[in-house]
Parts: C-alpha cells; sequence; structure tokens
C-alpha cells in the first residue's frame, strides 16, 4: 500500500471520498493489503487508518492468522526443504521450522504439501517459531482412533512386525496390537506372511490411562460368517456328504471348515479301527468327504463323520468264520478284564483273562500280553448281529486237567510254587493250569498258624501231599505237613497221663502257667496244681517237677500239675484205706447160698412142717 500523507486537509478530503468508493482495498484484495501492511509505521502512527479500515483489518487478521497461545492443530504448507529441515507457513507472523525426520514416513514430501502441525515452541531464542508434525499426527490420529472405536468403523493399518501372541500395527501413526486370534477366524501358524501387508482392521478396544489400541481383522468377517452359518446350517440334511478342509486337529477330533461352517468329526468317528489319536488319520489342511450325523441349529454345532463313508468291517467280515476257528490278530487295547484283538482292520474280539490261561488263579490281562502282540486265538463266540466275537488263547493247548487222575493220584507228592494267600490257606501252582489249596490246618503238625504269611511267602516252593481230587469242582486238597509223620505220636508214648517231668516255669498267665517240655509242647498247670509242699506257689523261673494229667493228641493240649507230685504219698494212704473199707464192705455182704438156705427155711415153715 503506498504511504498515507499526514496532511489533514487530505485525509479530509479522503474520509469524505471514501463512502463514494464501493470497496476498500482490504475487500478488495484481503491477502495483498495484509501482505503490503506496513506494521512498523502503524505501530508507530506514521500511518493512519481509520475505525472502519480498523475494524476490516482486526477481522482479516482474526480470519487469516493462527492464535499461537492456541495449541490446536492446524494446517501449514511446505514453502521450502532444506537439508535438514521443511519451513511451514500456518499464517503466522513468521514461518514454522520442522524437522525432516518428522516425516521419515512420507519421503515424497515437496514444496506445496498440506501438513498438520502443533505449535511446539511459540518462540525460540532467535524468534523462530518450532512446529511439530509428529505432535500433530499423534493428536490427530487419537482423534481419528476414537472416532473409528466409537462409530464402527472400519480403518486401514499397516502391519509393521510380529511380536509375542500377535502383531504390531500402524494405524494412523499409532502402534496397536493385533491378538493372533484376532487375525482370521481359522487358527494362523505363520504369522510373518502378514508383516508388511496393509490390512482393513476394527478397533475394538482402547485404553486411554496406557495409550493402548487393540485392532481386530476376525472382527471384519465374522458377521458375515454368521450369515453364512445360518444360511449353511438352513441347508443342511442329515446323511448329506460334503467337502471340508481340516482346520484344526485335537486330541479328541477333528475341526473340519465346510466354507464358513465347522463341524467336529469326534475321534471315534474318523476311523472303524481304534486309533490313538486324529493326527494317524488326517493333517492340517487336508480335504476330506465328509457325511453330516448331526447338527444344532441353535448352538451351530455340526457333528461329521468320515468312517461312515465306508462300509462297515463286520459286514465284509468272511462268511465261512465260524466258531472254533483259528485267527490271528494286534493287541490293540488291555483292560484288567482282558484284552482286544483286532482280527481284521474295525473288527475286534475280546479275550478274557479266564480265557488266556488254564489256571483259575487270577490274574491280569497285563501278565500274557501287551500292546501291539501278534496273537493267535481260537473263536469261542460270533455274534455278527451285535458285532461281538470273543476269543481263547488257552484253548490252543491241552487242558492240564484231562489226565489229572493219573499225574496227582491221591497220596502222591509234588512240589509247587506259592502263588498267593487267603485267610484260611496257600494257593500253590502245581504247573501251568493246575492250582491246589493248602488248609492253613495242614500246613504244620505242630506250629500254631494264623495267617499263611507267617508260615511262607509268595514264590516259595513247597513240597506238598495231594489229599483229595475232584475232578469235576476242578479242585485239590493239598497238604505239607503230610510230607512228614505226625510227632504227636510220639509224644503222646512220652508225654502220656501220669509222665514226669523235670522243667522251669516259663509264663505266669491268667489262671495258672506255663512249661516248656520240649521246642514243640508247652504245657499248661492250671492255679492250684502250682501249690509246693508248705503251701506257697511256683513263680516265675522256678524249677519242679511236673507230672502230666491231660494229654490230647488232636488239640495239641497237654495239662501237668506239681501239686499231685507232694501229695502222691497222701493219695496213697487214701487210696489204700478205700481199698480196705472196700473188702471189708464185701466180706459183710452174705452169699448167695446162705440166702437161699434162708428161704429154703421159711418156705418150710409157712407150709406147716
Amino acid at each position: 500500500m503506498a504511504e498515507e500523507t499526514k496532511n489533514p486537509e487530505v485525509q479530509e478530503e479522503a474520509a469524505v471520498a471514501a463512502p463514494k468508493v464501493e470497496q476498500s482495498p482490504a475487500q478488495e484484495n484481503p491477502e495483498q493489503f495484509l501482505k503490503d501492511f506496513n506494521w512498523v509505521k502503524y505501530e508507530e502512527g506514521i500511518d493512519v487508518v481509520d475505525d472502519k479500515q480498523l475494524e476490516e483489518f482486526e477481522a482479516l487478521v482474526a480470519q487469516n492468522f493462527v492464535d499461537t497461545l492456541n495449541d490446536e492443530v492446524v494446517e501449514g504448507t511446505v514453502i521450502s526443504i532444506t537439508d535438514r529441515d521443511a519451513i511451514i507457513d500456518i499464517n503466522a507472523k513468521s514461518e514454522g521450522v520442522i524437522s525432516l525426520n518428522e516425516f521419515r514416513y512420507n519421503p515424497d514430501l515437496k514444496e506445496g504439501d498440506k501438513v498438520e502441525v502443533l505449535i511446539d515452541v511459540r518462540e525460540d531464542a532467535t524468534g523462530q517459531l518450532i512446529l511439530s508434525h509428529r505432535k500433530a499426527r499423534v493428536i490427530k490420529a487419537w482423534d481419528r482412533v476414537n472416532a473409528a472405536h466409537d462409530e464402527g468403523t472400519i480403518v486401514n493399518g499397516f502391519v509393521k512386525a510380529r511380536t509375542k501372541g500377535g502383531m504390531i500395527v500402524d494405524v494412523f501413526g499409532i502402534e496397536a496390537f493385533l491378538p493372533g486370534s484376532q487375525i482370521d477366524v481359522k487358527p494362523i501358524r505363520d504369522y510373518d506372511q502378514y508383516v508388511n501387508k496393509t490390512m482393513e482392521f476394527k478397533v475394538v478396544k482402547i485404553n486411554h490411562e496406557f495409550k493402548n489400541v487393540v485392532v481386530s481383522h476376525k472382527a471384519l468377517i465374522e458377521a458375515d460368517i454368521e450369515e453364512q452359518k445360518k444360511e449353511i446350517i438352513g441347508q443342511l440334511e442329515k446323511g448329506q456328504v460334503l467337502e471340508g478342509v481340516v482346520k484344526n486337529v485335537t486330541s479328541y477330533g477333528v475341526f473340519v471348515d465346510l466354507g464358513g461352517v465347522d463341524g467336529l468329526i469326534h475321534i471315534t468317528d474318523l476311523s472303524w479301527s481304534r486309533i490313538n489319536h486324529p493326527n494317524e488319520i488326517v493333517e492340517l489342511d487336508q480335504k476330506l468327504n465328509v457325511v453330516i450325523l448331526d447338527f444344532d441349529e441353535d448352538k451351530t454345532r455340526i457333528q461329521l463323520g468320515l468312517k461312515q463313508l465306508s462300509k462297515h468291517p463286520w459286514d465284509a467280515l468272511s462268511e465261512t468264520l465260524k466258531i472254533g476257528d483259528k485267527v490271528k490278530g494286534k493287541v490293540v487295547v488291555i483292560a484288567d478284564y482282558g484284552a482286544f484283538i483286532e482280527v481284521e482292520e474295525g473288527v475286534e474280539g475280546l479275550i478274557h483273562v479266564s480265557e488266556m490261561s488254564w489256571s483259575t488263579h487270577l490274574r491280569s490281562a497285563q501278565d500274557f500280553v501287551k500292546v501291539g502282540d501278534e496273537v493267535e486265538a481260537v473263536v469261542l463266540t460270533l455274534d455278527r448281529d451285535d458285532r461281538k466275537m470273543s476269543l481263547g488263547i488257552k484253548q490252543l493247548a491241552p487242558d492240564p486237567w484231562t489226565d489229572i487222575t493219573s499225574k496227582y493220584p491221591v497220596g502222591s507228592r509234588h512240589e509247587g510254587v506259592v502263588r498267593n494267600f487267603t485267610n484260611f490257606g496257600v494257593f500253590l501252582e502245581l504247573e501251568e493250569g493246575i492250582d491246589g489249596l493248602i488248609y492253613i490246618s495242614d500246613l504244620s503238625w505242630t506250629k500254631k498258624v494264623k495267617h499263611p504269611s507267617e508260615f511262607c511267602a509268595v514264590g516259595d516252593k513247597l513240597e506238598v501231599v495231594v489229599l483229595e481230587l475232584d475232578v469235576e469242582g476242578r479242585k485239590l486238597s493239598l497238604g505239607h505237613k503230610q510230607i512228614e509223620e505226625n510227632p504227636w505220636d510220639k509224644y503222646e508214648a512220652d508225654f502220656g497221663v501220669g509222665t514226669k517231668h523235670t522243667a522251669s516255669v516259663d509264663e505266669i498267665v491268667d489262671k495258672g502257667a506255663t512249661v516248656t517240655f520240649n521246642e514243640d509242647i508247652v504245657a499248661f498247670v492250671p492255679s492250684r496244681h502250682l501249690e509246693k509242699e508248705d503251701g506257697s506257689k511256683l513263680g516265675k523261673g522256678e524249677e519242679a517237677q511236673f507230672q502230666v494229667i491231660e494229654f490230647n493228641k488232636d488239640f495239641k493240649r497237654v495239662v501237668a500239675s506239681h501239686m499231685v507230685i507232694h501229695k502222691e504219698d497222701e493219695a496213697k494212704i487214701v487210696k489204700q484205706q478205700a481199698k480196705k473199707a472196700k473188702a471189708q464192705a464185701d466180706e459183710a455182704k452174705p452169699t448167695l447160698g446162705d440166702a437161699n438156705d434162708a428161704l429154703a427155711a421159711l418156705k418150710a415153715k409157712m407150709e406147716g412142717k
């Protein structure tokens, strides 16, 4: 603008003439007016501006210049680029400076580009306006991220890198987290394939306190998938065969993608044969034909089958197979009660533990076979309708009880192995399939055995005598003590009633005491029979002479007395006196002849003779 004169007359003329002009210079070209306006002369009062022009001027300043006291983000124009900085015009009193490092994401920055900036320093030491593009981007980015979250809009993001559990995604310049479970509806095994790719996302979570953003790509397709699921399930029918892709393999089954909806093949529906894990049959990404077994329209669960597409092995089982035939197979499952043998693929038979050996004592199937063994067996039962078969191994060998009477006659001696105990005896195995029982009373002639474990241990060898044989009941009664003579037969003569023995009192027990005569005979002395000659009683450890007053071989019972020893003379006197009295009584009794004479005299008197 040309300089104005300070002559009052000229000013007055200008004031009078001004209303005749349609537009002021500020109105005609506001940008040029602001550019040419001499601020120095105006501030020093050299140039005088009338009130109307001043109002227009202030309006233009408010409209075109940025208030540097306000921290809001503004748009600026790149007017120059140096080696290190970009000069930005934001219509302030001076241009601002931004380091080129803040534009590393945009290597194509050029003069004239519009950029968003934030006033970082209003005036540095040199009076320069310092701007920040990075801070402006962050503020605007958070505004845009919050808006996308609130409005549910779709945003574009650049996958920068892989991290633990997911990916790092650049969204509007903010690093957001993409969990691995939110990449796709199907499990992702190779995360690296998504690095350096631009994808669409949905902002699903924002933590304002920690400035965390979580995005999801899966959320964009879930809604469409749900609609596809409903549409697919609505067209499903039981028995329908579909093609699918193995999506996931677990220990209990296989998940198959049927084109937007998943179905499960349970491990039992994968193969007619037994398998330990589904990966024995299928692998990831494998294409399969499956049959629909069942589905739940409410829960959108589909049960699939693979083995049902092939003929049941029992239907293909040879018609010539019959009871008594020999078959070969592999042990696939072992239980305590038996083992399952796969004789053909999908066809199994059970060998019960009782059919594994002719032995009658209890054993486990693991004692005979293990998983994977190839065995031969005989068909015992065959039910094609119920698809059941029972097998036997012991039938391949002759029954040891066939000639039992010739091998184990009563009275014969044999040696066997102790297999197990019961409270009443010991089970002894004479050979495979032939067991016998030794009752606890037949273990020893002399020892009082309360439990068989006190006498022997499992695995011990014992010599026995066959006491009884029940062929029909397949029972053998054995005796161990019978291999020796009963020592009590001899003891009956040596320790019979009336024999005398010297011994010490072992223990004072209830109602008496015990004394040991030898290693087998421990006699009981009743309390009153412990009395000594002076009237006192024998004590523990005292040695004395005892007389056997009772001997019972069957019950191995011996009763002795010390008292009768010192009272034996008195007993003899009593016996002699008793004997003399008896003799005198016998003499006083009338004889039979005397009685006959008396009766004859009485008869004659009665007859009057």
